[in-house]
């Protein structure tokens, strides 16, 4: 039963890498393909690896959701900008080119929230995703509505607008309860009685995204949204 159990981990976590590079892979052709921008690329990408989440209950190891993250601290820094291996470098032209184009730092502190939450909450996936998915979807909802949509400008912080707060708010929102049915069909718990810290979790990663610095909400969102969850729902 053990053997077959670590083979089911050893199966599920091989499909997750495999998933992983598939979107770099994609990720990286969508300009060409789509004749889409590198930003509508890196959001595409962002929103993608936040599916994660979905498949951890499946693990039967703990270690296995933090074997499947740690990884790609390791790749997203081999192809950033402070990367010492410019041949590897190279062979990662597909994810380099995207992080070039956003923030330097953005996809390692994205790689290394995710392993932080994975390694806290292995058995507990509605937690990682309270930190995840507000990064993944409502992350990416702010950037492209507000670059398209963008009209009123807060005074106070460079690049920022309200109607990408807003749409930050609501997918974020959106996505978290709409997982946390997933997770409820699975875990037995009521989904209902989570929304409160589900909408609580959307507001504070909303005004978390807004007064980050470049890249930097690729760490403050999934971790505060994480420990805004906690808060609220009774955990501390």
């Amino acid at each position: 039963m053990l053997a077959g159990d670590i083979f089911r981990d050893c199966l599920l976590m091989g499909l997750c890498y495999g998933y992983i590079v598939s979107l770099i892979l994609v990720s990286g052709m969508m300009g060409a393909l789509l004749n889409v921008s590198r930003k509508v690329s890196r959001k595409f990408l962002h929103a993608m690896i936040g599916n994660l989440p979905f498949v951890i209950p499946f693990f039967t190891m703990r270690a296995a959701p933090f074997l499947v993250a740690a990884p790609f601290i390791i790749v997203t820094f081999i192809a950033s900008p402070y990367s010492p291996f410019d041949t590897l470098r190279g062979r990662l032209s597909g994810l380099s080119d995207l992080t070039e184009e956003g923030h330097h730092l953005g996809l390692i502190l994205y790689a290394i929230s995710y392993t932080i939450l994975a390694s806290f909450f292995p058995s507990k996936p509605w937690i990682i995703a309270a930190g995840v998915l507000p990064m993944a979807y409502g992350d990416s909802a702010a950037a492209l509505v507000g670059e398209r949509h963008g009209r009123t400008r807060y005074g106070f912080v460079r690049d920022k607008s309200l109607e990408g707060s807003i749409a930050m708010f609501a997918a974020s929102f959106l996505s978290l309860a709409l997982s946390l049915f997933y997770f409820s069909y699975l875990y037995g718990f009521a989904a209902f009685e989570k929304m409160m810290p589900a909408l609580a979790v959307a507001v504070v990663v909303a005004v978390v995204e807004c007064l980050s610095p470049k890249g930097f909400d690729n760490i403050t969102v999934p971790l505060l949204g994480a420990l805004t969850f906690l808060l609220t729902d009774g955990w501390f």
